[in-house]
């Protein structure tokens, strides 16, 4: 199995995220938390039941820049 959020959180923390934005709806993915990177992949969708989770990561990733 693809280890899709730790990834994703590695990628956070080497700073390669440059935004994100809540959106109703992303391929299919209803709500949506859509990360921005500034390396392929370019986009990852969250999905709702992790919403609590990367608010976190996000708030402690703003901290740092």
């Amino acid at each position: 199995m693809y280890p899709y959020h730790n990834k994703i959180k590695q990628r956070i923390q080497n700073n390669e995220l440059t935004g994100y934005e809540y959106v109703d709806t992303y391929k299919q993915i209803s709500p949506c938390l859509v990360l921005y990177f500034s390396t392929e992949p370019k986009t990852r969708p969250i999905r709702q039941h992790r919403f609590d989770e990367y608010e976190i990561i996000l708030k402690e990733s703003m901290k740092v820049k």
